[in-house]
């Protein structure tokens, strides 16, 4: 049975620690069950499948109205998140989390909460979100903003030139960002 865990730093955000079952034939897993996460109605509604090189950064990005769940079937990623929510009770606090090949490891990130990833190997990423893309709801924040302290363990990442432009947390207007509700993100 998966076993399900919540960070101890950053409210909402689960783990799904994944079992797999191998013989001579090959390997099965289950990556994803909705009732992994019942806490939360919600309906997926769009999967996607991420592949970079090693060495590349993706993020920090963050909505206000999506839920994400990330799965690595194939590389290793450090997984970096920071809670962006207004008034949430860990506020600009950040974790990293190795995942992929040697840690089979789901991720349940709640809107509001900041996410992005170093590829340490070439990399694919499966997410599934609760929302159709929507870019007006896809926002950034700097990977290396020195307020959030995010453990990169890198020094000069590929970055996209849109990452490399996102602000820095001091640069947003607490009114531009989401709030917590008790669990729950309100739209600013």
């Amino acid at each position: 049975m998966t076993e399900i865990t919540e960070s101890t730093i950053i409210p909402g955000v689960r783990f799904a620690h994944l079992r797999s079952f191998a013989d001579e034939r090959g390997r099965f897993m289950e990556t994803f069950r909705k009732e992994w996460f019942p806490e939360r109605s919600w309906q997926i509604v769009q999967t996607n499948r991420s592949d970079s090189r090693a060495g590349v950064l993706r993020g920090l990005h963050y909505h206000f109205r999506q839920v994400d769940y990330w799965y690595v079937p194939a590389g290793r990623m450090r997984v970096g998140m920071a809670d962006l929510r207004v008034g949430s009770p860990a506020f600009g606090r950040s974790q990293t989390i190795e995942i992929g090949d040697d840690n089979p490891i789901g991720i349940f990130i709640p809107a509001g909460v900041a996410h992005g990833f170093l590829a340490l190997t070439d990399v694919t990423l499966t997410y599934l979100v609760d929302n159709y893309y929507d870019g007006g709801d896809e926002l950034g924040i700097a990977w290396n903003d020195p307020e959030l302290a995010m453990d990169w363990q890198a020094d000069m990442p590929i970055l996209s030139g849109r990452d490399q432009a996102n602000p820095l947390l001091r640069a947003i207007p607490r009114a531009h960002l989401p709030r917590w509700n008790g669990g729950e993100t309100d739209e600013a």
